[in-house]
């Protein structure tokens, strides 16, 4: 097992993979003054490495790396799914391809997680919410039931949405924000309650 993106981010994927048993044979990083993070080493060219997880916060980096592997690799790549043992997941709830679920997080019955996602630690989804491609859920936020996540957004540190809200495409929501009313495509909001400010 490979990780793409050493940072703080990867330590803890690091730690949900230990925690499964699973070896991480070593990391990769643009970044050529790294050579090794927990013990690991860092090499700086991912083609065909597999399997391999996108250890990156960023959602857009975050996709950029996913498509630059996909394209450059003359492998099929797998991209596993890393979920901690302390995390509660439904039997129902379906999860895409490079997605991690950390550690206290909770996917409730029904619910859609896409691939290369992020479902930070205590995070909450509860049941029926889809959270599309490359979004990333921060650490403590609540998603009541039948919430939409579209692809690429990021939802901050604490925040809360109620049911039934359609959150678009490549948002970001401010930490500690309560959303209320659904947010367009491409929008910076937060608050309490929440309001589109870019």
């Amino acid at each position: 097992m490979y990780l793409y993106g050493a940072s703080g981010h990867a330590k803890v994927i690091i730690d949900i993979l230990r925690a499964n048993n699973i070896e991480v044979t070593g990391l990769v990083d643009d970044n050529l003054a790294l050579s090794e993070l927990c013990g690991l080493p860092i090499c700086h060219d991912a083609k065909n490495l597999s399997p391999i997880i996108v250890s990156v916060g960023n959602c857009q980096i975050r996709k950029r790396i996913v498509d630059n592997i996909c394209r450059t690799n003359d492998i099929k790549t797998v991209f596993p799914i890393a979920i901690h043992p302390s995390a509660i997941v439904s039997q129902s709830a379906s999860i895409g391809e490079g997605t991690v679920v950390m550690q206290g997080a909770i996917l409730q019955a029904d619910v859609k997680v896409g691939r290369h996602c992020i479902i930070n630690t205590k995070a909450s989804v509860d049941h029926e919410c889809t959270i599309e491609d490359f979004v990333h859920i921060a650490p403590g936020c609540t998603l009541s039931g039948n919430v939409m996540v579209g692809e690429g957004s990021w939802i901050g540190v604490g925040s809360t949405i109620i049911q039934g809200i359609k959150i678009g495409k490549n948002c970001i929501i401010g930490a500690g924000s309560v959303v209320t009313k659904d947010i367009p495509d491409g929008c910076k909001a937060y608050g309490v309650p929440c309001k589109v400010v870019g």
